[in-house]
């Protein structure tokens, strides 16, 4: 039996309140346009993660300006991402991440809002850590695939794309952050939005950060995280959504992980749930 999981209504105000104070931060950086930045798709890449408070992004972002271009979009630099999950009745592939699988996928439709865009695709995590991305385009996302999703994803994975349901949207802002010498994206996750039916938990105090890079090396954002004793680590947006929503799977390898998350985002005072007319 096939799950629906309805689209988020797009209400702006939310997000835009809440990040309005750093826009002038933002206006700072030199911007880089969506066909600039086509140089640095990355689509096959190594991903270093950071999670950290909201109340440190400020001064993150000011150190990283002498060194970063910003996207920006219609003249926005805070970008709408809002994503659709696909895993198995049985969450296959959440388990996989969980059980700490080489070789592992993440399925997902993602639309870009101020650019008016939608994509399928297919992350593979390979045992050498490398993440490779393949995609097409979607304008929406659907409940069941079509038949140019079905034979995309057919060619991708493993196993049969039909035993695949949508399980969760997964919605906030991001900065993309450019370098300006090295082939090196960083993209800057805020107002984390988990929507599961009519229910919504929004994590407005985590910012959640990946560098992206052909292969490792020296970084500005990097040694910005170290001198704000920022630690590398987390848990992927997918497998941080479905832990922390759902009480029907596993969790106990990722209880050190969610552990400090939840001192990240102070769960009891700012972390909501609420009805979709709610509020």
């Amino acid at each position: 039996m096939r799950i629906t999981i309805s689209c988020p209504q797009k209400n702006t105000r939310t997000l835009q309140k809440k990040l309005s104070d750093y826009k002038d931060i933002l206006t700072a950086f030199s911007p880089i346009t969506l066909k600039e930045m086509d140089g640095v798709k990355l689509m096959d890449r190594t991903d270093t993660k950071f999670t950290f408070k909201l109340s440190q992004l400020a001064d993150i972002l000011k150190e990283a300006e002498p060194f970063y271009r910003c996207l920006e979009i219609g003249k926005e630099r805070i970008s709408r991402y809002q994503t659709l999950y696909y895993d198995t009745g049985d969450f296959m592939l959440y388990n996989k991440h969980h059980s700490g699988a080489l070789n592992r996928y993440k399925i997902r439709h993602r639309t870009y809002v101020e650019s008016n865009l939608g994509y399928l695709e297919v992350k593979f995590k390979n045992n050498k850590g490398r993440t490779i991305k393949e995609r097409i385009k979607q304008k929406t996302a659907e409940d069941n695939f079509n038949e140019d999703a079905c034979k995309f994803l057919s060619s991708e994975l493993p196993f049969n794309p039909k035993t695949l349901v949508p399980v969760v949207w997964i919605n906030y802002g991001r900065i993309t952050l450019v370098n300006r010498e090295t082939a090196e994206r960083v993209t800057i996750d805020l107002n984390l939005e988990f929507v599961n039916g009519s229910e919504k938990t929004l994590l407005d105090n985590l910012v959640i950060a990946e560098v992206k890079q052909e292969k490792r090396r020296a970084s500005a954002f990097l040694v910005i995280m170290k001198k704000h004793h920022i630690r590398e680590g987390s848990i992927s947006k997918y497998c941080f959504a479905i832990a922390f929503t759902r009480d029907n799977v596993k969790k106990n390898n990722f209880k050190e992980k969610l552990f400090s998350l939840k001192h990240i985002i102070n769960h009891d005072v700012i972390t909501s749930s609420y009805r979709r007319n709610g509020n």
